[in-house]
């Protein structure tokens, strides 16, 4: 198999299911890396396609029946894939229908991806993103505020809240190291799939973890930070705002370690 798809609710979509949706802005997803036509963390997916449709629509679909579509999707295509899962509702956005309607599911297959190599020069752009645990779409800051890092002479944009947190990045987590511990940022945030990964991993493994507010003052101080996504469980920050940050390999890999310990999961 080499070829990519896009399918809704299991089967191949058409252009007429498909133009509407071009225009929408009301839906949430998940997004993966698939090897050898298994995933990591399929119950963090799961989980988090759940609750998203929850607070969106007010029902969710039943694990089972979401696994079957992206078992549909994974078995069309070739056996490393990055894979996209957007749910939506039919009644779509801009209505004050009362009424929950069942979510749908549109999946889509491309080639695999890995991230960039890093280190990474991150910009500090003041934003808070409304309903900050669900990654839902049409998110026009994040996008806005990267490409002005990036014309500024960054790589990238970390986030500072209104109460002067470090809290994400536009499409990472942040992870910071103290010399011995990995720190996480205490804010309101969404908190991603790899990051769930490697926290419970890391536990397994034995090594410290804290959480605490991080803020552009606590920079100079830091041993070390990375990015993470579904693409990487870390690449190397070297730089938030003006402030150099120290490389820190031992950290960078300490979480692939603790990725790669997660078992792959079949859908």
């Amino acid at each position: 198999m080499t070829a990519f798809v896009v399918q809704r609710d299991g089967r191949a979509a058409t252009a007429g299911e498909l133009a509407p949706l071009a225009f929408a802005g009301y839906a949430h997803f998940t997004a993966m890396q698939v090897r050898g036509g298994k995933v990591r963390g399929l119950d963090l997916h799961l989980k988090r396609l759940r609750s998203a449709s929850m607070e969106l629509f007010g029902r969710a679909l039943p694990d089972e029946r979401v696994r079957s579509f992206l078992r549909s999707a994974v078995e069309a295509g070739p056996a490393d894939v990055s894979l996209t899962a957007t749910m939506y509702s039919s009644p779509g956005e801009f209505t004050a229908d009362g009424e929950p309607a069942e979510p749908e599911v549109l999946v889509r297959t491309g080639p695999p991806a890995s991230g960039p190599a890093g280190p990474l020069r991150l910009a500090t752009a003041e934003y808070d993103r409304y309903l900050p645990a669900v990654k839902h779409v049409g998110e026009v800051a994040k996008t806005h505020l990267m490409r002005r890092a990036v014309r500024d002479g960054f790589d990238d944009a970390a986030f500072v809240d209104r109460r002067g947190r470090l809290s994400e990045a536009t499409i990472w987590n942040l992870a910071f190291w103290d010399g011995d511990a990995v720190v996480w940022p205490e804010a309101e945030m969404l908190v991603g799939t790899t990051m769930g990964i490697v926290r419970r991993q890391l536990d397994r493994l034995g090594v410290p973890q804290r959480v605490r507010q991080i803020t552009p003052a606590d920079v100079p101080d830091l041993a070390g930070a990375v990015v993470m996504n579904s693409w990487t469980p870390g690449v190397a920050v070297h730089q938030i705002g003006r402030t150099p940050v120290p490389e820190a390999p031992r950290f960078r890999d300490l979480l692939h370690q603790a990725y790669q310990a997660e078992p792959l999961n079949e859908f």
